[in-house]
């Protein structure tokens, strides 16, 4: 078999780890890196062995669906204990930097009173010294920098705690992935492998161009005990023909959340790629990898949060992708890492970032970034963008999960870019306390009342409508709503008729339909064709 070559099967799932727990971007950035397997990791470890049955408990509870709660079931406690020795062993010098940033802010919240702070550089953490710059904000109050790029090639940035677990699935069934760590499984192989490895590349382009099992059995390392795994996750059936769009209109495709692909017969761009990748029945018809072209010329990133950046869909799509646009940050602050460096580290070539209102022209299409307001609990994050994509006359405007506390800033806009013909707006209006995403960050703790009026929350209808009656699309679309199912296991998001995001994006959607325009709350997939020149649009069902 060796010798034969094989394609990859199309639901063999390539998950990214860190130290055994699902890879989303906070993991890899090695500050947030630390201050999750500390703050997030340990703490629920200690709280799984002290009561397990209350987290089996807790998980069966839809109002406590991604809290801080293992899902074992109550069992496997004794890889639970051993999981926390092997953290505590391997991670020792990594908990000690989380310790030492806690150590700083609490040095800078007792002793810089608004004096210079260059004799503050003696008491900063040993651990910490060149790696931080001290400094007063405008209103005296202390804080520091990191000098990010010196952390990737620290010893604090690990590669040895990046694995890929190889697996088949036949469902989107998989515990709340911020909360359950990956044990073993008899049926799981693990590679051992950083995510910068050129093996990756050539698994996920087996999926569509055959390659004997030896050579990617010698590229990955595959040990002889694990062979006969290995050799599972391959067919000789090859995949269905990609059919390569060659028309002369603007085809965009929705392949679930904020997911949408743009496509002229010159050009492709995919915007925060969360791709429902395996080939499994689903009772939600959808696309999948198979409907991506073989060559992605733009991935547009929004934002920094697991659902907009997902490590399991954008590594196998490495290997295509010419261009990756993120929003331009150099801040170097601990709730804010640079995404150019943590997607450069990872071996992403080509990455550019963009700043706001800094256009990206080709051919007869142009990439405009755009000021992103809300949804991030009032943090001062600048690594954000919405996009303007031009294509020929035609507009469309990807919002993400904006929320519009400010009109004014969208009235500026609309000077620059004008009416957009397509509308893209998130409405997931409620969102999560800030301490849900960001609270393995902090090291004071928030008051519950501040926690909860700190959301990470998009638009309502009424802020929905602003942006309508600011750039008068002709259609609106809702979208990054986490609905379906294959998103429940990032977004831990499982609505109902009454749910107020449902009720609000519903209202919406009214509203533009009675005002004469196309609206929709998306779900699962949709394809629509425009002119270059005009907004009609020829749907396809």
């Amino acid at each position: 078999m060796s010798d034969k070559k094989m394609y990859l099967k199309p639901n063999v799932v390539l998950e990214p780890l860190v130290d055994n727990w699902y890879a989303w971007s906070h993991l890899v950035s090695p500050a947030t890196a630390a201050m999750n397997i500390v703050s997030r990791h340990l703490t629920i470890i200690d709280s799984y062995l002290s009561a397990p049955s209350i987290h089996a408990e807790a998980v069966l509870n839809p109002k406590m669906r991604g809290g801080p709660f293992m899902d074992f079931q109550g069992g496997r406690v004794e890889e639970v204990k051993a999981l926390q020795q092997q953290t505590f062993q391997k991670q020792d010098r990594v908990i000690q930097f989380a310790k030492a940033i806690k150590d700083l802010d609490k040095l800078l919240a007792t002793e810089a009173k608004g004096f210079g702070l260059e004799a503050m550089y003696e008491k900063v953490p040993p651990i910490l010294k060149g790696y931080v710059e001290l400094y007063y904000d405008r209103h005296n109050n202390p804080g520091f920098r990191f000098f990010e790029s010196l952390l990737y090639n620290s010893e604090y940035y690990k590669k040895d705690m990046q694995s890929i677990a190889m697996w088949v699935t036949n469902n989107d069934e998989r515990p709340f992935c911020l909360s359950t760590p990956r044990l073993e499984e008899s049926d799981v192989l693990h590679l051992d492998i950083p995510f910068d490895h050129p093996g990756i590349d050539e698994l996920a382009k087996m999926k569509r161009v055959p390659q004997t099992l030896g050579f990617v059995k010698a590229m990955l390392g595959i040990p002889a005990s694990k062979e006969s795994l290995f050799d599972t996750f391959f067919t000789e059936t090859p995949p269905p023909a990609y059919q390569r769009y060659t028309g002369d209109k603007v085809r965009m495709r929705y392949f679930g959340h904020a997911c949408i692909l743009v496509e002229t017969k010159d050009i492709s761009i995919l915007v925060d790629p969360l791709i429902s990748y395996y080939g499994y029945h689903s009772d939600v018809q959808h696309f999948s990898d198979v409907d991506l072209p073989d060559t992605i010329d733009y991935v547009l990133i929004t934002h920094n949060h697991q659902d907009h950046i997902l490590f399991e869909t954008l590594l196998p799509l490495r290997h295509k992708i010419k261009n990756l646009i993120v929003p331009r940050t150099n801040s170097g602050k601990l709730e804010d890492p640079d995404l150019k460096l943590m997607f450069t580290n990872v071996g992403f070539n080509n990455v550019f970032s963009i700043d706001e209102m800094e256009t990206i022209r080709f051919e007869d299409a142009i990439i405009t970034g755009l000021p992103f307001m809300g949804e991030h609990s009032d943090l001062n994050i600048l690594t954000k963008a919405c996009y303007l994509v031009k294509i020929g006359e035609f507009k469309l405007i990807f919002l993400a999960d904006s929320r519009i506390s400010e009109a004014a800033l969208y009235k500026h806009i609309h000077k620059q870019i004008g009416n957009v013909d397509v509308l893209f707006i998130g409405m997931e209006c409620d969102g999560a306390p800030l301490s849900w995403l960001y609270g393995p960050l902090l090291t004071k703790k928030l008051a519950r009342d501040m926690d909860g009026s700190r959301r990470l929350a998009g638009s309502d209808c009424a802020k929905g409508w602003s942006l309508v009656d600011i750039f008068k699309p002709k259609e609106l679309y809702v979208y990054a709503m986490g609905q379906e199912p294959w998103l429940e296991f990032i977004s831990s998001i499982k609505y109902t008729d009454d749910s107020n995001p449902i009720v609000q994006s519903d209202k919406l959607v009214k509203i533009c339909r009675e005002r004469g325009m196309i609206a929709e709350r998306l779900f699962g997939e949709k394809e629509l064709l425009y002119e270059k020149q005009s907004s009609n649009a020829v749907v396809m069902q």
